[in-house]
């Protein structure tokens, strides 16, 4: 059976820096699927090679088969990738509303916007309470479900969340993954970059280590835990 998303041998690089150095990943259509490792081990790279901001100067991406390698990241977002980047990158002077319509940049049924914006004001209350608030006035977890829910005004069959709990209070965190979990449950394939590396695995099937740009190791979620390199480096025990 063909995964939903794979990289195939993938090799990285910002300018000399060689980002990622060779690697491999499947996630199967209606997975969680996480990236555990520490800073700079290439996990948010690969989220970005995977959507076309950065391009891998070897080996391939492919969606369901089809490889997405060298097209531009417009047109892999209108394959079915949703990509919420590091740092949330809301636009601050629209409104919320606008933000949100701009996820579906390349819909032009407007009932089929208001659709998505419906699932997206069900999921998140609080943002259907602010549709007329400027994004850049939002507490930062009211800029994190604003993210998530312009990557879902796309439909995506694939979503690739980067650090989605970053600068949260405990209680915040705590909500967005189970809305991850929600989003996931109504189908959305997710491939979760996370330095939570605890919740994380608690919520992935499975996932995968990185360290300096390769897979070190790939396992169950479950197997991962109880892994002792990982409860080590990656999970903070003695």
């Amino acid at each position: 059976m063909t995964p939903l998303l794979e990289l195939r041998d993938i090799h990285t690089y910002y300018g000399q820096i060689h980002a990622l150095k060779g690697v491999n990943l499947k996630v199967e259509k209606g997975e969680i699927v996480t990236l555990v490792g520490s800073n700079g081990a290439g996990k948010s790279t690969s989220l970005r090679t995977i959507s076309g901001l950065v391009r891998a100067r070897q080996g391939g991406v492919f969606l369901e088969g089809e490889e997405i390698t060298t097209m531009k990241p417009h047109t892999i977002s209108a394959m079915g990738i949703g990509h919420v980047p590091e740092g949330r990158r809301i636009f601050p002077l629209l409104t919320v509303r606008e933000n949100l319509e701009i996820g579906a940049w390349n819909v032009n049924n407007r009932s089929t916007i208001n659709e998505r914006m419906d699932r997206v004001a069900e999921l998140f209350p609080r943002l259907k309470e602010r549709l007329a608030q400027k994004g850049g006035t939002l507490s930062g977890g009211e800029q994190q479900m604003l993210a998530i829910g312009r990557a879902l005004m796309s439909s995506p069959r694939v979503m690739l969340l980067d650090e989605p709990s970053m600068g949260l209070a405990p209680v915040l965190v705590e909500s967005i993954f189970d809305i991850i979990k929600q989003i996931n449950a109504t189908g959305t394939t997710i491939l979760l970059v996370e330095q939570n590396a605890l919740m994380a695995l608690e919520v992935a099937r499975r996932g995968y280590v990185l360290q300096t740009g390769q897979v070190v190791l790939n396992d169950t979620a479950r197997a991962l835990l109880n892994n002792e390199m990982v409860r080590k480096v990656y999970l903070g025990e003695n």
